[in-house]
C-alpha cells in the first residue's frame, strides 16, 4: 500500500475549472487544507474572488498567463446531464465539456514550463449501457450521445498529452454524497419510504464515494504511474435494486416501490435510457494496480459514512 501521496509532498500550484460544481468545490477545501495553493477558473465574475481567473470556457480562449505558474490543472467543467436532452442541452453538454477542454489542453501546450499534470473529468458513460460485462479501462467505447460526447471529451486532451503533459483521464461513476448529484436527489423519496429500484433494476451501478473520490484525485496528481483513463469507482458495483434496498436499510425505511422504465424515459427520454437506466459494472482497474486504497469500498459503509 502506498502513503498518502498529500503526506509527504511539497506545497504545489494547482488550476481548477469547475471548482464550483459538488466535487471541485470539495477538492478546493481539501487542497487548501493540505497547504496547496488554489487558483480558481470561474464562468461567472459572481463567482470570483481574489486569485480566481474569470473564463467562459464556451465563449473564449484560455490565455495562457492565467496559468502562469501552475504546477498542475484539473479540469471538472461541464454542463448539468441530469436534465431532458433538447437540442440546446445536447449543444451545452457537448459544448461545455469538448471545446472547453481543447482550448485548455491548447493553452498548457503553449506554456513553458507546463503543469507537470492534467487530471481531466471523464465519465463511465464512456462505456454505454453493456449489460453484464465488467468493464476495464482498456473496454472499448459504448454506442449513444453520453459515449460520443465522452469520446470526443477525452480526446480533447491530446495537446496537452502531445507536449508531454502526463494526462489522467477521471472516469467517474455516481458520487455518492448528501449535498449534491444523485444521492441527494434521492434521498427525500426514500426518507419518506417512497424510494425503490429504478426500472428494473437489474443495471449496473458503478459508485465511488466523495472522500474516495478526493483522495483518488490527489493520488492521481502526485503518483506518476497514474496516466491515461482511471476509473474512479469502487471494486464492487451493484445492481440498482441493491443499492436501492441498501439505501433503505441505512435510512430504515421501506424501499420497495419501484419507478417505471417507461414512467423515467416519459419524463427525461434520451438522458434516462442513457445514465439511469444504463447498466455499468466498471471496476478501477488502474487505480487498484497504482496501489490505490479505498476507504469505503462497499456501498453500506459509503452510504453510512456519507448520512452520518
Amino acid at each position: 500500500m502506498l502513503p498518502d501521496p498529500l503526506a509527504s509532498q511539497a506545497p504545489i500550484s494547482i488550476a481548477i475549472t469547475g471548482a464550483t460544481g459538488l466535487i471541485g468545490s470539495a477538492l478546493v477545501e481539501r487542497l487548501r487544507a493540505h497547504g496547496h495553493t488554489v487558483r480558481r477558473l470561474v464562468r461567472s465574475p459572481r463567482d470570483a474572488r481574489e486569485g480566481d481567473v474569470v473564463w467562459d470556457a464556451e465563449r473564449s480562449e484560455l490565455a495562457t498567463p492565467a496559468l502562469r505558474g501552475v504546477d498542475a490543472v484539473v479540469n471538472l467543467a461541464g454542463a448539468p446531464i441530469a436534465k431532458r436532452w433538447t437540442a440546446e442541452r445536447r449543444r451545452d453538454i457537448r459544448n461545455s465539456r469538448v471545446a472547453g477542454t481543447q482550448s485548455l489542453a491548447r493553452a498548457i501546450a503553449a506554456m513553458e514550463p507546463r503543469p507537470r499534470v492534467l487530471l481531466n473529468a471523464s465519465a463511465v458513460g464512456y462505456y454505454g449501457s453493456r449489460g453484464d460485462e465488467v468493464l476495464s479501462e482498456s473496454s472499448a467505447p459504448g454506442s449513444g450521445f453520453l459515449a460520443g460526447v465522452t469520446v470526443e471529451w477525452e480526446r480533447a486532451t491530446a495537446a496537452a498529452a502531445e507536449a508531454g503533459v502526463r494526462v489522467v483521464l477521471l472516469r467517474t461513476g455516481v458520487v455518492l454524497s448528501a449535498e449534491g448529484g444523485a444521492l441527494a436527489k434521492m434521498l427525500p423519496p426514500f426518507r419518506l419510504g417512497m424510494g425503490g429500484p429504478l426500472g428494473s433494476g437489474e443495471q449496473w451501478m458503478s459508485w465511488i464515494a466523495l472522500e474516495d473520490h478526493l483522495h483518488a484525485m490527489e493520488h492521481a496528481l502526485f503518483v506518476d504511474s497514474v496516466s491515461g483513463p482511471v476509473n474512479l469507482v469502487s471494486p464492487n458495483p451493484v445492481r440498482n435494486l441493491h443499492f436501492a434496498t441498501t439505501l433503505g436499510r441505512v435510512l430504515t425505511r421501506p424501499a420497495v416501490i419501484p419507478v417505471p422504465a417507461m414512467a423515467l424515459e416519459l419524463l427525461y427520454g434520451e438522458m434516462a435510457r442513457e445514465t439511469i437506466l444504463a447498466s455499468q459494472r466498471a471496476l478501477p482497474a488502474a487505480l487498484s494496480a497504482s496501489g490505490f486504497d479505498f476507504q469505503y469500498p462497499t456501498l453500506e459503509g459509503a452510504l453510512r459514512a456519507t448520512l452520518g
